[in-house]
């Protein structure tokens, strides 16, 4: 490759030797990495508007830069009229090249077009090291022309580390440029 994503040599130059140094790594493969992005679009009215799920295919394939794969329902649900094989939304998993870029222009354009945008919420790992970022509206992104959008829609946006625990991966995506935000004052209240 002529020309590697900016975003990972950022995490080459300048990420990695502080993850060496904050977690005291002796090798930097336990460092860890970014390893995928999912990408996943639930259209459940799909069973009766087919059109929907094509819009959602092709919004994802626009964000994306690559065909996603449609999801079926794996059992039936009488209360949502949904039948076992219906087709229920799309899926694309991003790796390499174009998961940085997709995490570059998630971070410097999609995200600051959301109103009052304050940063995402720190509370969505998994305790496994992963983070799923929920999207409301799909016409965050540069690549959606608002003109054609017929039905506003989300997606769940799921980044896979090799972190082993979310301290580590906390610090993996924020050095990487995830806009994190604190909640320290919404846990005293809880408490």
């Amino acid at each position: 490759m002529a020309n590697p994503p900016r975003l990972k040599k950022t995490y080459q130059d300048d990420v990695l030797p502080d993850l060496m140094e904050q977690f005291g790594y002796d090798n930097v493969m336990r460092a860890p990495r970014l390893s995928k992005i999912c990408i996943n679009k639930g259209v459940g009215e799909a069973a009766e508007t087919p059109k929907l799920l094509d819009d959602a295919i092709e919004e994802l394939r626009a964000i994306t830069g690559q065909h996603p794969e449609v999801t079926r329902a794996k059992k039936s649900i009488s209360n949502f009229g949904i039948r076992e094989g219906v087709p229920v939304g799309a899926r694309t998993t991003l790796r390499d090249a174009y998961m940085y870029e997709f995490f570059d222009r998630l971070v410097t354009l999609a995200l600051p077009n959301v109103r009052d945008f304050q940063g995402v919420p720190d509370r969505s790992f998994d305790g496994q090291g992963n983070y799923t970022l929920g999207i409301n509206d799909q016409t965050i992104f540069p690549e959606i022309s608002v003109d054609d959008v017929d039905r506003v829609s989300g997606m769940d946006v799921t980044f896979v580390t090799s972190a082993e625990t979310d301290e580590e991966a906390y610090a993996l995506l924020k050095g990487l440029g995830m806009p994190f935000v604190r909640r320290e004052d919404d846990e005293a209240v809880a408490a």
